[in-house]
């Protein structure tokens, strides 16, 4: 399941996207037009900053704003990196043990390609797709 952490931090980056000037965008601009609290963007911007997903500047006329073309942004890229995984089951995480099970695990070949069928649909997708009105149309 993809948390609010994740579903936010596609928020900011399409927010930034919208507004992308070359300026620095205020936190108190992008809380207020997403509807998101500053405290919970404080806790997702420095995953993007330190990521080089954004640029953040401290002080008057700080804020932040993308550091590379919307249609450089992979959506299964910012999943994984504010989600951590996006594993459907515990023993399809990256790093996990191998599970006692697994040898005779009926599910687990139809959890291994649920994961393939949504680690590919989201690497297809940027944030300029999300913008794009006629992109939108393909996922109705």
């Amino acid at each position: 399941m993809i948390t609010t952490r994740g579903r936010y931090a596609l928020r900011v980056l399409i927010d930034l996207a919208q507004q992308n000037s070359g300026k620095y965008i205020p936190m108190k601009e992008i809380a207020a037009r997403q509807g998101i609290s500053q405290k919970y963007l404080e806790q997702i911007m420095p995953v993007l900053i330190k990521n080089k997903i954004v640029e953040g500047v401290s002080g008057k006329g700080g804020g932040y704003r993308l550091s590379r073309a919307p249609e450089e942004y992979n959506i299964g890229e910012i999943l994984m990196l504010t989600e951590g995984s996006l594993a459907p089951v515990a023993c399809l995480e990256c790093g996990a043990e191998k599970c006692s099970r697994s040898d005779d695990c009926k599910t687990l070949p139809m959890w291994k390609k649920y994961s393939e069928l949504t680690s590919d649909f989201f690497s297809k997708i940027n944030i300029a797709d999300l913008l794009n009105s006629e992109s939108n149309e393909k996922f109705k």
